[in-house]
């Protein structure tokens, strides 16, 4: 008769060992939400594992097997040297782009984009040196001073007495005889019409020295790229340290809100995982896979014995009773 009880058993085993499994997948879920890449903070909207922070800027950043944050764009992958969270943005190298050791060698390059569906927007602190360009084919010439308070008269000019092509950051003697003029470009199509004609560019932000007052910047090589943190009740409620604080997320698949917490995930904070006994998102506690084995045991060793039980033409009598 064993023989026979043994299947439901294994039965029973076998989900219960599935459902401390799913638990143990479950709690490692917002384990998974690396805090950082190298130096760098991740934190909400970011993230750099599928699942965590926003959406909107899923597989838009990479944290690669060295620790480096890189960021996804339409014209590559490029490193990020830092993330701001108080005033969103961050900091963007592009190797491509020219630099203080390149001088007059100028290499061919790639435009920088962004995709436009994105929260992402290029800074209006960046400023772009266009280097050797064809004086046929772009308009090059000293801005006016009127430009300062009306530039988007002055938009199809590239500025050759900018103050940045006068004191090049970090090397204002590197070009010796090479043509150098500032232009912002609206979009990447203009960025890319100014490479037909230029041999190369680069990109200088201002960087603020965090000192009053607030105009005290240095110019900087690199790209400054802004980014929207978009807030929610319930993402507010899930980081919330008074109902044990967890990680926003959202669902792989439906991408819908999800609260990453220790024991689980929720729709609205942790706090409700530790006032919810035994089952936790859908995942089983130690103690209930205990009692779930003291089930199955109990119900296995009952029907043995019934088996056993002496039983007279389908009458019980109080001899013979289990209870």
């Amino acid at each position: 008769m064993a023989s026979i009880l043994l299947p439901y058993f294994i039965s029973i085993l076998f989900i219960v060992l599935q459902l401390y499994l799913l638990r143990l997948t479950q709690a490692k879920t917002s384990q998974l939400c690396r805090k950082s890449c190298g130096e760098i903070p991740i934190n909400y909207p970011f993230g750099v594992d599928d699942g965590c922070g926003s959406p909107y800027y899923r597989h838009i950043l990479v944290c690669s097997d060295s620790g480096q944050l890189e960021v996804r764009t339409p014209s590559g992958k490029y490193p990020v040297r830092n993330v701001s969270y108080s005033d969103p943005h961050i900091l963007v190298t592009d190797p491509f782009m020219w630099n203080c050791r390149d001088g007059n060698e100028f290499r061919s390059t790639r435009p920088f984009s962004l995709d436009t569906s994105t929260r992402f927007r290029l800074s209006p602190q960046n400023d772009y040196l266009f280097f050797n360009c064809s004086e046929n084919d772009v308009i090059m010439e000293s801005r006016p001073v009127f430009c300062q308070r009306f530039p988007e008269q002055c938009d199809s000019t590239c500025d050759t007495a900018s103050y940045l092509c006068r004191n090049l950051p970090q090397c204002a003697s590197a070009l010796h005889g090479s043509s150098c003029c500032s232009y912002y470009p609206k979009g990447s199509e203009s960025l890319r019409m100014m490479l037909k004609y230029c041999s190369t560019y680069t990109s200088v932000y201002w960087s603020n020295l965090g000192v009053t007052p607030a105009y005290s910047q240095v110019p900087e090589y690199g790209i400054r790229v802004d980014f929207e943190i978009p807030v929610t009740t319930r993402c507010l409620q899930c980081q919330d340290n008074a109902k044990r604080g967890g990680v926003c997320g959202f669902d792989t698949e439906t991408q819908d809100f999800l609260c990453l917490c220790e024991k689980g995930n929720t729709t609205t904070h942790c706090e409700d995982h530790h006032n919810r006994p035994g089952v936790v998102a859908g995942a089983v506690t130690a103690v209930s896979v205990a009692g779930a084995l003291g089930i199955g045991a109990g119900l296995w060793y009952l029907r043995k014995l019934r088996t056993k039980a002496p039983v007279t033409h389908g009458v019980q009598s109080n001899e013979n009773r289990l209870f």
